[in-house]
């Protein structure tokens, strides 16, 4: 058994990272790895009572640098709970969201400064980054029409206005850009199960493991 790496999933609305994090889940139990799935924001009881803070309610709420400071908080108790924990154990850790979904949000849709963005992070994290950042790509429509579909009472990101949902994916294929060694873009318009073999292939290339 190697020992665990951390896999983050990113996208907009709807372009199920949380479909695809259970099934890359599942493939590396498979393999005879331990996994804990999570996701931000949440993972661990108090960043989970922040997350109701987070995505119910109105969607002018907050304000976005309380938003950031928010989502900061709860990954501050998600990474010192359950990720940093499970790594320590060997275990993998695949994670339907990070620090990735920060910059994307509140600084490339809700126009926050990213350089403070991520100066937060590292002071609070240092360089602690996953491993791969798996992120999903779909047409906004498309993405908001599944999401629409599903329905569920934790919407008030997906209510915000189309050209924030714009922004945010432009954001998220920035990122990839800007960092290739650590990310990879799948396109997440397809079915889901096309979807997830060029996951396995992304995660079997990248980290250099055997799945099936």
């Amino acid at each position: 058994m190697t020992a665990g790496r951390f896999i983050s999933f990113e996208g907009g609305e709807g372009a199920g990272k949380s479909t695809q994090s259970v099934r890359l889940a599942a493939a590396l139990e498979a393999a005879d790895h331990d996994v804990v799935r999570t996701r931000e924001p949440g993972g661990s009881p108090g960043a989970e009572e922040i997350r109701e803070l987070l995505v119910s309610g109105s969607v002018d709420r907050w304000q976005p640098t309380t938003e950031m400071m928010l989502h900061t908080a709860a990954r501050f108790e998600h990474v010192s709970n359950v990720v940093r924990p499970a790594l320590a154990a060997q275990k993998w850790v695949i994670c339907d969201r990070f620090h990735d979904s920060t910059r994307a949000y509140q600084g490339f849709g809700h126009g926050l400064d990213i350089d403070l963005i991520d100066e937060q992070h590292r002071l609070l994290f240092g360089d602690f980054q996953p491993d791969l950042t798996i992120i999903l790509d779909i047409p906004v429509a498309q993405g908001i029409a599944r999401t629409q579909r599903r329905g569920g009472d934790e919407d008030r990101y997906e209510r915000m206005d189309i050209s924030f949902h714009e922004r945010l994916r432009q954001g998220f294929l920035s990122i990839a850009g800007q960092e290739p060694a650590r990310c990879a873009v799948i396109d997440a318009a397809r079915d889901e199960d096309a979807v997830h073999g060029d996951v396995i292939a992304c995660v079997r290339d990248r980290l250099a493991i055997v799945l099936g």
